[in-house]
């Protein structure tokens, strides 16, 4: 049986600002084995997220991109950035898992080491049910008190 694709977004609380909207979470054998290999580029705003990993290899990559170190908390422990084709980084023990990022990803969100990252699912989120309005109960102007509360407003008018 295939597993659908899982994704999360990454945000960066410290400099509150988004690392990538739609990052594919690679975390069996088969998946953290493939990575990023057989594509031509990371779409803008995408990612993978390799978890467990602590360095990665470029052999066999066509293109370079950003490389994002983060701890069990998921801080920042380390960044790399235009990690080039047929490459192999050194481990960073420190680090749990690593992000593949776009190039410039984290010049453009200022990502730095020791800042906090959020990383979550999407999940839609229910909307509350509309409870029915109680409609409450209105004296017609035909009924005695309220004919003589109009006539009192009259006078206190004029």
């Amino acid at each position: 049986m295939a597993q659908r694709d899982r994704y999360v977004f990454v945000y960066n609380k410290t400099k509150e600002t988004f690392l990538a909207f739609r990052v594919k979470i690679a975390d069996s054998i088969f998946s953290r084995l493939i990575g990023l290999l057989g594509r031509r580029s990371l779409q803008p705003d995408s990612g993978v997220w390799i978890c467990p990993a602590n360095a990665i290899h470029t052999i066999g990559m066509l293109f370079s991109f950003d490389l994002v170190l983060i701890d069990k908390d998921f801080k920042v422990v380390g960044v790399r950035e235009l990690v080039r084709p047929f490459k192999i980084t050194r481990p960073n023990f420190r680090a749990e898992s690593v992000l593949e990022l776009p190039s410039h990803s984290i010049f453009r969100s200022r990502t730095e080491v020791g800042d906090q990252l959020v990383i979550e699912r999407y999940e839609a989120k229910k909307c509350p049910q509309a409870q029915p309005a109680e409609i409450p109960e209105v004296q017609l102007a035909s009924s005695p008190a309220s004919s003589q509360q109009v006539e009192n407003r009259k006078q206190m008018i004029m």
